[in-house]
C-alpha cells in the first residue's frame, strides 16, 4: 500500500510522542531490559531487499532453517515493504506488540535510538557477536547518534549508482553513460524524445518517501546546502534545497525524461521497468539481483557513478553522489528471547552468512573479513564500494531524521504528482512545500 500524505503527518506526530516515552516490544521484563521467557522462537522483520517479497523469502528460509537447526530457534519471518516498514515499526513501538529482532534503515537509526526501545550495543553485547572491531567503522557510524551506544548493528552496506542498459545506449548511439546533471538531461532526451519514442530514459519511485530524501539529499549537498543546520535545526526550505528538490523533480516536470506514471511508484517498479527495457537508466542502491529476478543477464547492463553537477571537484561536497545507504539490524530491548536474538543477530553478521546474504542482495558486507572475498570485487560492485569510500555522505544522524522523510518525502511526492498532472512546478511552490514540511516538523 503506498503511503499517504495523511499517513506520513501521522508518523511525523507518533515518533514525536516516541521521544518523549517509548513502550518496548515482544513481551520482556516489566523495566523493558529484556528476559529468556521464550526462548524457542523469534519473530524476524526483515525489510524487502530483493525483486519482491517472494524472493526474499525464497533467499531467507534458507538461512533461517540454517539457524534453526544449529540453535533450536525457530524465526517466523516477515519480509515488509519499504514504504511500510517505518510505520509498522512505529506503531510497534508504541502499541508494544512488535518482533524480536528487524532490520532498520539506516538513516533511521538516531530517530530510533531515541524513542529508547532498541537495545543498545555496548561492549558486552557486541562481544556476545564477535566484537565490535569486526565491522567496517563507517557502517557503525550510521548505527545511532555519535557518542551513544550504537543502536543497531550493519547488516548490508550499499551506495546509489547510476545503473544504465547498455543495449538502448547502443541503439541510441551513446558510448558512455553520463557524468554530470547536464550529459544525463541530454543522454536522456536522446533516448525518450519527451515520450515520443515510447520508452523513457530514466525511472524514479516519485511516491516512496525514503528514496525521495535520498536523491535529494545528495542534490542538496552538490548545491552547497544542507536540510539541517550545525544544531540539528531544520532547514528545509533554503535556496539551495528548493534548487535541488526543483532539480529532482524537473527531470519529469522540464526535461521530461521521467514517465509520469513515476509518480505513483513505490515499489520498485521502476526496477521492473529497467528490466524490462522500458527504462534506459535508474538510480539505486545495490540492485544487480533485482534486476536478475526480472529476467536481466550479468553484462546487460552498466554501472556507473551516480552524476554530479558540471565541474564538481571530487571529495567537495559538491561531488557527493550518495547518500551512506544500508541496512541495520535491531534488537526490541524488551525482547522474550533476548539470548535468542543475540545469538541471531550474530549469525546473520557472522563471516560465512555476510558473503551469502550479501551476494544474494548485490550489495557490499559492512563485516571486513567477509568483504575482502573476491566475490565482491566485480564492476558493480566496485563502483559501489569506491563512492562509499570517496564520494557518499551519510544522512543526518538526528532524532528528527524519521520526521525528515516523512515530511520532506511527502512535499516531493506531491510535487511529482503536480508533475505528472501537468500543473506547474515552480521554484515558489517547491519552496512553500519545503516550507510547511519545516513547519510540522517545529510545530
Amino acid at each position: 500500500m503506498r503511503r499517504s500524505t495523511a499517513t506520513a503527518t501521522a508518523a511525523a506526530v507518533t515518533v514525536a510522542a516516541l521521544l518523549v516515552t517509548a513502550t518496548g516490544c515482544g513481551g520482556g521484563s516489566a523495566d523493558g531490559a529484556g528476559s529468556d521467557s521464550a526462548p524457542g522462537e523469534l519473530t524476524y522483520w526483515a525489510s524487502n531487499q530483493g525483486a519482491d517479497i517472494a524472493a526474499d523469502q525464497a533467499a531467507l528460509g534458507p538461512e533461517l532453517k540454517k539457524f534453526e537447526e544449529r540453535t533450536g530457534i525457530k524465526v517466523k519471518l516477515e519480509v515488509i515493504p519499504w514504504s511500510d516498514l517505518l510505520n509498522r515499526i512505529l506503531a510497534a513501538t508504541a502499541s508494544g506488540q512488535g518482533p524480536d529482532v528487524l532490520n532498520i534503515g539506516n538513516t533511521w537509526s538516531a530517530s530510533l535510538q531515541a524513542t529508547g526501545a532498541l537495545l543498545p550495543w555496548n561492549a558486552e553485547n557486541f562481544e556476545a557477536i564477535g566484537g565490535r572491531d569486526r565491522f567496517v567503522e563507517s557502517a557503525i557510524g550510521s548505527a545511532g547518534a555519535a557518542g551513544q551506544d550504537p543502536a543497531a548493528v550493519p547488516l548490508y552496506s550499499m551506495a546509489y549508482a547510476l545503473y544504465y542498459n547498455k543495449k538502448m545506449f547502443q541503439e541510441a548511439g551513446i558510448e558512455k553513460p553520463p557524468a554530470t546533471w547536464d550529459e544525463l538531461v541530454e543522454t536522456g532526451r536522446r533516448i525518450s524524445g519527451g515520450g515520443t519514442s515510447g520508452k523513457w530514459a530514466l525511472g524514479a519511485e516519485g511516491a516512496n518517501l525514503a528514496n525521495n530524501i535520498h536523491q535529494v539529499f545528495v542534490l542538496s549537498r552538490q548545491h552547497g546546502g544542507s536540510f539541517f543546520d550545525a544544531a540539528g535545526r531544520p532547514t528545509f526550505d533554503t535556496p539551495a534545497n528548493v534548487a535541488a528538490v526543483k532539480s529532482y523533480v524537473d527531470l519529469m516536470a522540464e526535461a521530461r525524461i521521467v514517465a509520469p506514471g513515476n509518480a505513483e511508484y513505490d515499489k520498485n517498479q521502476s526496477l521492473q521497468d529497467f528490466a524490462g527495457g522500458r527504462t534506459a537508466m535508474v538510480l539505486w542502491q545495490s540492485a544487480a539481483s533485482s534486476f536478475k529476478a526480472h529476467g536481466m543477464k550479468e553484462g546487460d547492463w552498466g554501472t556507473a557513478p551516480v552524476p554530479v553537477r558540471a565541474g564538481a571537484a571530487p571529495g567537495t561536497a559538491a561531488g557527493v553522489n550518495s547518500m551512506v545507504a544500508g541496512i541495520n539490524m535491531a534488537v526490541f530491548k524488551n525482547t522474550d528471547n533476548r539470548a535468542g536474538a543475540l545469538k541471531f543477530v550474530g549469525f546473520m553478521t557472522s563471516d560465512e552468512e555476510q558473503k551469502i546474504l550479501n551476494r544474494t542482495y548485490g550489495s557490499i558486507p559492512p563485516v571486513k573479513a567477509a568483504q575482502s572475498d573476491p566475490a565482491f570485487a566485480d564492476q558493480d560492485l566496485t563502483v559501489l564500494r569506491d563512492t562509499l569510500a570517496t564520494s557518499a555522505a551519510p544522512l543526518p544522524q538526528v532524532p528528527e531524521e524519521s520526521q525528515f522523510e516523512t515530511t520532506v518525502g511527502t512535499a516531493v511526492k506531491e510535487l511529482f504528482a503536480d508533475a505528472a498532472a501537468g500543473r506547474p512546478v515552480t521554484a515558489e511552490s517547491v519552496r512553500a512545500k519545503l516550507a510547511k514540511a519545516q513547519q510540522q516538523m517545529t510545530n
